[in-house]
């Protein structure tokens, strides 16, 4: 949809507009004909004693047409439309193969720094004493620059769950920044402000912190700690080798238990460092529409479910996250045939718990995911401010879903811990 072609429509219908009266006008407008697929004519006709807002309830009721009549009007968020066709993903298919590898003089001779000189041997290569800008301005082009670091401060840290929402008492060990995967949704599109795939090689400095620290237990029999917060938790391991340090870290401490949260079927390296009880391998999953058509670079839903099996045979406990469910037409179907094909593959008495979400993102970053999959259906949906800043379908929308995925999840599997995933209090209290 070519946004000038909208503006001057909306401008010749409505000529003595303010800015902001025509800014919400166009948005509607261009949001109704990428939606819909039809013309701007048949959107907004021209008629006699049209005005600013007649033309905005019409499309108000147009656009969302669930909402409309019971949302307060100020939930409704119309930003100015600004499409800058540079910032357009490339989502042409291809290797990690970082162009320029930064390492830190205090990492100098570390295992990582000597695998990754192996594995990308014509990458430039740069000592860096960590105070240097590294990477583009451009999120598209972060693959492209590799930081190997020393962290010194996020070794440990609360989850850092959305202001105001239930919280299942996560605690997050930060073992990477940058993903190669480009799920359309991805918060960090918008959160990362270094444009470079960042890792830290002192591993051992994290796991010495965990016997003296203090974690948050949640609803779960033991304190979950868990990676994969800022990066998929398996994607780079080949290149890391981070779970063959951290599973046998946990084998000896079973009060604990820890997550490796991922769309990756790279599990060599938990096969390599055998089963644990108390280390749980949680996948990331979909209906087969939005793996496919938002969740680029990712494998299928096939394959990461036979890592699943794989990695259950060899004595982990499996995890899984419907987050986030997008909803649109059929995609109760959609969804229910995800659950069932879990149900065939896996062996559900390994299954430790699954998390249910509803797809939310924050104001910066709606206007960073239309820019960058300008073709997406995910934001076709009616998102709402709500009560904690973020856009999220009505509270009605999302209720629908939760009735609908938990009880289908908790029969399906009735060993699993089924829970909600960054939701308001009050909406989780009715589950």
């Amino acid at each position: 949809m070519n946004v000038r072609a909208v503006e001057e429509y909306v401008f010749g219908l409505l000529p003595k507009l303010g800015v902001n009266k025509q800014r919400e006008l166009v948005r509607l407008v261009y949001e109704i004909a990428k939606r819909d697929g039809i013309s701007l004519s048949e959107i907004l006709p021209a008629q006699k004693n049209l005005n600013f807002e007649s033309a905005k309830k019409k499309l108000l009721a147009r656009r969302y047409p669930v909402n409309f009549k019971t949302a307060a009007k100020d939930r409704f968020y119309l930003p100015k439309l600004e499409l800058n066709p540079a910032l357009r993903a490339d989502l042409t298919p291809r290797p990690f193969y970082p162009k320029t590898v930064y390492i830190e003089t205090s990492v100098q001779d570390s295992e990582l720094a000597a695998r990754v000189r192996a594995a990308f041997p014509k990458a430039e290569f740069k000592e860096t004493d960590g105070k240097t800008q590294v990477g583009s301005p451009n999120f598209s082009r972060r693959l492209d620059t590799l930081l190997i670091h020393r962290e010194k401060y996020d070794f440990l840290k609360p989850c850092p769950c959305s202001c105001s929402a239930a919280c299942c008492g996560y605690n997050l060990i930060n073992l990477g920044f940058g993903c190669r995967f480009e799920c359309e949704y991805c918060f960090l599109q918008q959160y990362q402000n270094l444009h470079a795939v960042l890792l830290p090689a002192n591993l051992d400095e994290f796991l010495s912190k965990i016997d003296a620290a203090h974690f948050r237990k949640g609803p779960f029999d033991r304190p979950r700690i868990g990676s994969g917060e800022f990066t998929d938790s398996l994607v780079f391991d080949g290149l890391t080798h981070y779970t063959e340090k951290i599973v046998p870290f946990f084998r000896a401490r079973p009060h604990l238990q820890f997550e490796f949260k991922t769309k990756s079927v790279h599990i060599e390296g938990l096969l390599r460092a055998g089963g644990c009880e108390n280390v749980v391998i949680s996948w990331s999953v979909n209906s087969a529409k939005i793996t496919e058509q938002a969740e680029h670079f990712t494998p299928p839903l096939a394959a990461r479910l036979q890592a699943a099996s794989e990695t259950a045979r060899a004595g982990y406990r499996l995890g899984f996250h419907f987050d986030p469910v997008v909803i649109y037409d059929g995609w109760k179907e959609d969804y229910a045939r995800t659950v069932e094909q879990m149900a065939d593959v896996l062996p559900k008495e390994k299954v430790a718990w699954i998390s249910v979400g509803t797809l939310r993102f924050s104001r910066e970053l709606k206007k960073m995911l239309e820019n960058r999959f300008p073709e997406n259906i995910i934001l076709d949906g009616e998102f709402l401010l709500d009560f904690d800043g973020k856009m999220r379908y009505g509270d009605q929308q999302r209720k629908e879903v939760y009735q609908f995925l938990l009880p289908l999840l908790r029969k399906t599997f009735p060993n699993a811990f089924v829970y909600l995933c960054m939701e308001d209090p009050q909406l989780v209290r009715c589950f």
